[in-house]
């Protein structure tokens, strides 16, 4: 019998990517919301510099969608009933951060402080669960690669 499916639980089917339908009845209307916005903020705000690529990270990590040039500039996580966005900050996008340190929400700021630091940054996962975590992290990216336009 299988199991129904927990809140978090990644998208596992590997025989291809999820599509839009499938992301949205996954994650939910709430978190699906903000999945779009996100995805039309990246691409209003760089106009054709990313081409979103689907991840498989095997039967635990499920599906992630990579927005990346040269280095990545976020990875969205649908899950059952939410989305996370992983943010890697490295050196100078550290500094930036603590620079404006008061200026983010105290559970980015205490997310940050208990991310391990890896060689090639800190690696923030956030759930968006708000459109202000959302602005949040579109924040952090525009901090991460400023905007070619505004969006």
């Amino acid at each position: 019998m299988k199991q129904s499916p927990q809140v978090g639980d990644r998208i596992t089917d590997k025989s291809a990517p999820p599509d839009e339908r499938a992301v949205r009845n996954w994650i939910g209307p709430d978190a699906y919301e903000h999945w779009a916005g996100l995805q039309s903020w990246i691409a209003a705000s760089y106009p054709g510099v990313f081409a979103p690529d689907w991840l498989y990270g095997g039967k635990n990590r499920g599906w992630s969608l990579r927005y990346r040039k040269i280095r990545a500039l976020c990875t969205l996580l649908p899950a059952y009933r939410l989305l996370s966005v992983m943010v890697v900050l490295g050196q100078a996008e550290r500094e930036k951060f603590e620079g404006r340190r008061y200026s983010w929400s105290p559970q980015l700021v205490k997310l940050y402080d208990d991310a391990r630091a890896y060689p090639d940054g800190k690696w923030l996962t956030i759930a968006v669960s708000s459109a202000d975590v959302k602005d949040e992290v579109i924040e952090l990216m525009a901090m991460k690669r400023p905007p070619l336009s505004q969006a």
